[in-house]
């Protein structure tokens, strides 16, 4: 039966290669036309420091170290290695500047895009449902956090080693073996060393079986609604997918270490379970509505569960009562449309890491992770609305129509979308615009305006994030940074205070403390903030550092030695720098 298939999916690939250099050309000037602008974007003061601006490790390029620091790091809460090694392959290339590391996730996309085209195609035969999804997937506007962000290079990495996968499982498909298996698995563990989302790819493996590959059955297309469903194929195909599954197993084990360790994961009693359930199903139906108007996106979205708000029981019950019609839909029309149940089994599946049930974060959904699930959807309008249409006479020009109009409208919100991302100002400014009570996005617009040289406008948005969240910690200790930086180091010792109140273990707060204490004179409580640093940190260079200069301070020298001596042992360029300060009193 699969060699059926094969036999009429090669006829049409064989009719259709006249227009496919047409068609690569017109979806890659207009994924270019969409992201072009980035290219002069800035890092975005949300993420890009703790990923390439500011991070040492990837600002000196490839280096052995740097190869070693990628495999070994938890940093960022995440275990993705390739990811890194992107990163400092930019950095290697072009230098530190963000245009063209904004530009390689451009590129990315777009090889994206293109590839998703050639691979369904492959797969199905069809050229046009085939253009229609990757043009879709290239424009559609939820996909711009994935691309105009440089710190979610993860997204645009991970998805090209997704399809590459995919691409590479057709060629076993089609001449099973060994050694394309393992080039199978090889591409998957690629792809989830980049990011851990691709642990659901086995399951749509399964999907693609079904349909087009129409592997389940060993003779008429099959349905799970039909007698002629093959018990014995499917459960060989699954086992065909035990190690690729024990590759996500090992995946998901790692991410959650990570995350754990990194503080990424919420505390399950700040977000109760049925609270996590409740927002899922929502989440689903967002993301959907999103869709198909994709308005008021943002790049972060405040949880109410943090605020004790909760989800209306009625959005609860819609969205399952939706989610269950759509589900019982795609089903039912299994049969002679099995691209539907596919497309939204692909949809729901891919979703399922990122849903929420596991909390990571404050945000309640996010743009970026549909960048995967909504290929799902795509294909299941590409293939479904041709199969409800039929054969009415003007069913050619209603999809030519309906299809460029769709795309066109996508791509111009999507241009309009990437605009936003051109600075933390606009970027910011934008989201709080479009949300409520966002107090990550009013914490990160204050440091935007710190690293401008504006503290008072800093400081500004820094008691807006405090009025919606008075115990956000890294809020009272950028007030407090913002106040120092404006030359008020009362008002700054106040904001320290109250941050070393909420989070007691915060040598970055204890240390500065000591220096606003220091401004004033007061080389006593300085020396205490900084040995409590020091404390908590013991490898703390610059709180050793400024302890041994308040001892000198305060003409104890013998003190101020051992300081040195301490500062020998941990870094002894910090030493050095020292001794130098302490040399002309000597």
């Amino acid at each position: 039966m699969f060699q059926g298939i094969i036999e009429k999916v090669s006829t049409n690939r064989a009719s259709s290669k006249a227009v496919l250099p047409v068609i690569i050309l017109a979806v890659s000037l207009l994924v270019s036309g969409v992201y072009w602008q980035v290219g002069g974007h800035s890092f975005i003061h949300l993420d890009d420091p703790i990923y390439v601006a500011k991070n040492p490790n990837v600002l000196r390029g490839l280096t052995v170290e740097g190869v070693r620091w990628a495999f070994t790091t938890f940093h960022a809460a995440n275990w993705h290695p390739l990811t890194w090694l992107s990163h400092m392959l930019d950095v290697e290339l072009f230098g530190t500047s963000a245009g063209w590391h904004h530009r390689m996730n451009g590129l990315l996309h777009l090889l994206n895009t293109e590839l998703l085209f050639l691979v369904l195609w492959r797969m199905t035969g069809g050229i046009w449902p085939s253009a229609f999804v990757a043009a879709l997937f290239g424009v559609h506007p939820l996909h711009v956090e994935s691309v105009a962000w440089v710190a979610e290079r993860k997204d645009v990495l991970s998805t090209l080693f997704w399809i590459l996968t995919m691409g590479v499982y057709i060629r076993y498909v089609e001449r099973p073996g060994v050694g394309r298996y393992l080039l199978v698995a090889v591409s998957f563990a690629l792809g989830l060393m980049c990011k851990p989302m691709l642990v659901t790819l086995p399951f749509v493996l399964l999907l693609l079986d079904w349909w087009p590959l129409g592997r389940m059955a060993p003779s008429d297309p099959p349905h799970f609604l039909s007698g002629r469903l093959s018990v014995p194929v499917v459960s060989r195909l699954v086992w065909e997918k035990v190690p690729l599954l024990g590759l996500s197993a090992l995946s998901c084990t790692i991410t959650y270490l990570a995350q754990a360790k990194g503080g990424a994961v919420t505390q399950f009693e700040h977000i109760p379970f049925g609270s996590r359930i409740s927002n899922a199903f929502v989440s689903y139906v967002v993301y959907l509505g999103k869709t198909v108007w994709p308005s008021s996106l943002a790049v972060f979205y405040p949880h109410p569960e943090l605020f004790r708000l909760g989800i209306p029981i009625w959005q609860v019950t819609g969205a399952v009562l939706l989610l269950g019609g759509l589900t019982f839909l795609a089903i039912w029309h299994c049969k002679r449309r099995p691209y539907l149940a596919v497309g939204w089994l692909w949809y729901l599946g891919t979703l399922v890491p990122v849903i929420g049930l596991v909390q990571v974060g404050g945000q309640v959904l996010a743009d970026r992770y549909t960048y995967v699930p909504l290929i799902g959807v795509f294909i299941a309008i590409a293939w479904g609305v041709p199969g409800v249409l039929g054969t009415w006479r003007f069913r050619k020009q209603f999809l030519v129509g309906i299809g460029g109009g769709v795309i066109l409208a996508m791509g111009i919100s999507a241009w309009n979308q990437a605009g936003y991302w051109r600075d933390s100002i606009t970027l910011f400014t934008r989201t709080l615009k479009v949300t409520e009570k966002n107090w990550l996005i009013w914490n990160s617009l204050g440091v935007a305006y710190d690293e401008l040289g504006q503290p008072q406008r800093a400081i500004s948005c820094y008691r807006e994030t405090l009025q919606i969240s008075p115990y956000y910690a890294q809020a009272w200790h950028n007030l407090g940074l913002a106040y120092e930086n404006s030359g008020q180091p009362q008002q700054a010792i106040a904001a320290y205070r109250e941050t070393v109140r909420i989070k007691p273990d915060y040598p970055e707060v204890w240390n500065n403390l000591g220096v606003s204490y220091g401004k004033l004179g007061d080389h006593r409580q300085a020396i205490d903030s900084f040995r409590e640093a020091v404390r908590i940190r013991p490898d703390y260079a610059k709180a050793w550092y400024n302890l041994g200069g308040a001892y000198y301070m305060l003409g104890q020298r013998d003190k101020a030695g051992e300081v040195y001596q301490q500062l020998l042992r941990i870094d002894p360029a910090t030493a050095q720098s020292f001794l130098v300060q302490l040399g002309p009193a000597k």
